[in-house]
């Protein structure tokens, strides 16, 4: 199976991009190695944990991922950028950049490690022939210091695209989660999107992308000082959709709490909607996407969302 994967990948390869150049956001779900972290509290993602999370099962959840990035490229090249949400630590992005088939891509990546009691973080891959790094920090959402638990840096990255000699903006986020639905959780993400929006304010003017996992729909509330500063690429209102349609699922509804935005300055060289990556692979035979894990249960799949993405030039 990984022998099929490589040759898709050199496949996608032979397909360079003319005009756009795409950019992708996924939340993976859970990508963790198999060995303990003394700091953070990993322990259900160990060969003798809850997960029961092996090195076979680690290195499928590679491969997985890998035919993700390479099913987005069979037509236009590798993306120029991939955000990602759920990946555990460097250790995990060095084997998925140089020892998983998707070494082919050659891509070079930016990561800061975070407070998440899990260890969770957020990460940017990038082709380094078409963005060149100018720099990246972590931005630090104080959710400890109002009571709240800690929750995941914004990670915000800017260089230039090589192609048209510009300056970009990138942040890659993951918001707190609305695991049981609480005020807390509520305040924890409305404090994240003012952390957000401080960051942005030091940009006008800047050509700016953020992607991430929000934990929200469009008509939340956490969105209205966001949409203040950026236009969201992902449809507002329920009935744009000619049917039910996201990135991730619930109790079988569909709802996009993945998002793409963009700076009004940016507005004009992207494609106004983002692109869901619906491939049949990662789907189960109930239109759902195809998870690792349901619960406790391995299931082999490749993560509880679906991967948005756009084409810029």
């Amino acid at each position: 199976m990984r022998f099929f994967y490589i040759l898709l990948m050199l496949f996608a390869l032979s397909f360079p991009s003319v005009r756009a150049e795409r950019i992708l956001w996924y939340n993976v779900e859970n990508v963790f190695d198999t060995k303990h972290d003394t700091l953070k509290n990993d322990f259900d993602f160990l060969p003798n944990g809850t997960y029961h999370w092996t090195p076979g099962r680690y290195w499928r959840k590679l491969d997985n991922l890998s035919r993700v990035v390479a099913a987005v490229a069979e037509q236009d090249g590798w993306p120029m950028l991939v955000g990602m949400c759920e990946i555990e630590n460097d250790s995990v992005l060095h084997d998925l950049t140089t020892r998983s088939p998707l070494r082919a891509a050659r891509y070079q990546y930016v990561h800061f490690e975070g407070p998440d009691l899990r260890g969770v973080d957020c990460c940017l891959l990038y082709q380094p022939r078409l963005f060149r790094l100018q720099g990246a920090e972590a931005v630090r959402v104080p959710s400890a210091e109002q009571g709240l638990r800690p929750t995941r840096d914004i990670l915000h990255v800017w260089g230039t695209l090589i192609r048209t000699d510009s300056l970009l903006h990138i942040f890659v986020l993951h918001f707190p989660s609305r695991a049981g639905g609480s005020q807390a959780s509520t305040q924890n993400r409305m404090l994240a999107a003012q952390t957000l929006c401080g960051a942005l304010d030091k940009l006008q003017g800047q050509r700016i992308l953020v992607m991430g996992d929000f934990n929200a729909e469009p008509k939340d509330p956490i969105f209205q000082p966001i949409l203040q500063r950026l236009v969201s690429l992902v449809p507002q209102r329920r009935k744009e959709l000619k049917k039910a349609q996201g990135s991730y699922c619930y109790q079988g509804l569909w709802g996009y709490i993945d998002h793409m935005l963009v700076s009004p300055s940016m507005q004009s060289c992207c494609e106004s909607l983002v692109h869901v990556a619906k491939f049949p692979f990662l789907l189960t035979e109930k239109g759902t996407p195809w998870r690792t894990f349901q619960g406790p249960v391995y299931k082999g799949g490749y993560s509880d969302h679906l991967p948005l993405y756009i084409s810029v030039w």
